[in-house]
């Protein structure tokens, strides 16, 4: 079941989960060191799949530009589709409480094609994050343009 919250809106069991899968794939799987729960996460709305477990999740952040970002599908769901249901969802949710807003993400930069396949160009040169290639990238449409 797809699930929209706010912070607080999240149970105990919820918020677990979540950080758990995000400290399993950006700090271990990744080899990133760096703090992976931030202060965003209190205002962000939080987008995730959860069925015997979380299957998929995102965060989107209202900095006046919306960011999307932390885009995870937990291991056991990689290269089912999952991956473009959430960008999807996300995306709906934009267009619903934040339209005309310009929508922006930093990817990893082999994800690029996969943003762009949405809608999303890059906007920087590749940099490393954490020895990790990344890209600026934003959401091309009307309203943007």
């Amino acid at each position: 079941m797809w699930n929209t919250k706010s912070f607080d809106e999240l149970t105990v069991r919820e918020w677990f989960e979540i950080s758990k899968l995000r400290v399993d794939t950006f700090v271990v799987e990744q080899n990133c060191a760096y703090p992976e729960i931030d202060d965003h996460d209190i205002d962000a709305v939080h987008i995730f799949k959860v069925t015997d477990q979380l299957e998929a999740y995102a965060r989107i952040i209202d900095k006046g530009d919306i960011y999307i970002g932390r885009v995870i599908v937990h291991p056991d769901y990689r290269g089912t589709g999952l991956g473009r249901k959430l960008m999807l969802k996300c995306l709906s949710h934009i267009e619903e409480y934040f339209p005309g807003k310009p929508v922006k993400l930093q990817g990893q930069a082999h994800l690029s094609a996969f943003y762009r396949s949405f809608g999303f160009e890059e906007k920087s040169v590749i940099y490393f994050d954490d020895m990790i290639p990344h890209v600026d990238m934003e959401l091309i449409n009307e309203d943007n343009i």
